[in-house]
């Protein structure tokens, strides 16, 4: 590996030796796992910045932070006997050559799904060639992991199912969908039952998150892009009242309204 890299595992090997650190030595598998979590989520959100400012510098500090994260579980491994940093690696990168016949190998795959489609299948030749038993399923859904966070959960189950030809045949029907769900999510407000109108918001979310789908956008990122667009916009709104020393609690609805509608006028001056 690169100096810098061997360095990284060095120091992380010296926090949880004898006379390291002691939250360092405490930790286990278990108790990172919500950390890698976040780091992801926070290596998420700094891609969104990068994309949208064009400066990756929080990218590069969030990459750094997730990656000492598998450091951190590969120096546990190696201490258990389970497995190192090197396994880790070499492991990855066998896995890219053999899924990547058509850099590596003959193979020709000219589209990016017939690369997905032959993703798949490799995946199941080598769980077959390793004597690995298949995972036993009820249904084809039963590879999407519950866990997921709920719009990733819908964006994987909705493309299983199409997969398969459970699918709208074009957007206009997806619309219809919408337009229905729509429907139901008004009678459901007017009876007043709360149960009914969680459903329905649900309802009207999954139907969303396959308009995304059917249009190639990513609902995650989608959803990222208009929360920081919100914020800015909102922050504006702040930013103006407190130039005539007053606050959001001070403004009315349609002040307020009317510099939002300002703020976007402004944003879409300083794109041109």
């Amino acid at each position: 590996m690169s100096k810098s890299f061997d360095e990284l595992v060095a120091v992380m090997a010296k926090l949880r030796a004898p006379g390291g650190c002691p939250w360092d030595h405490e930790q286990t598998y278990a108790s990172l796992s919500q950390y890698l979590l976040e780091e992801a989520y926070e290596t998420f959100d700094a891609i969104q910045e990068a994309a949208q400012t064009g400066d990756t510098t929080n990218l590069k500090e969030e990459l750094g932070d997730l990656l000492l994260q598998v450091v951190f579980h590969s120096a546990i491994g190696a201490e258990r006997g389970d497995f190192t940093i090197d396994a880790v690696a070499e492991g990855v990168t066998e896995k890219l050559v053999l899924r990547h016949p058509h850099v590596f190998g003959d193979a020709k795959l000219a589209r990016a799904q017939d690369v997905l489609d032959n993703w798949d299948k490799l995946k199941a030749d080598e769980r077959a060639a390793q004597g690995k038993k298949e995972k036993t399923v009820e249904t084809i859904l039963d590879d999407v992991p519950v866990h997921f966070p709920a719009l990733l959960e819908a964006l994987k189950v909705s493309k299983k199912a199409a997969s398969v030809g459970f699918d709208w045949e074009n957007e206009d029907q997806i619309f219809d969908k919408l337009n229905e769900e729509v429907g139901e999510l008004r009678n459901a407000i007017a009876s007043g039952d709360s149960d009914d109108i969680a459903d329905e918001i649900g309802d009207l979310l999954f139907v969303i998150v396959n308009v995304a789908r059917r249009l190639e956008v990513e609902p995650e990122t989608a959803l990222k892009r208009t929360n920081r667009k919100f914020r800015q916009r909102f922050k504006f709104i702040e930013d103006e009242l407190k130039r005539t020393g007053r606050t959001v609690n001070d403004a009315s609805l349609r002040e307020m309204d009317d510099l939002w509608n300002e703020s976007k006028t402004k944003r879409l001056a300083s794109s041109h």
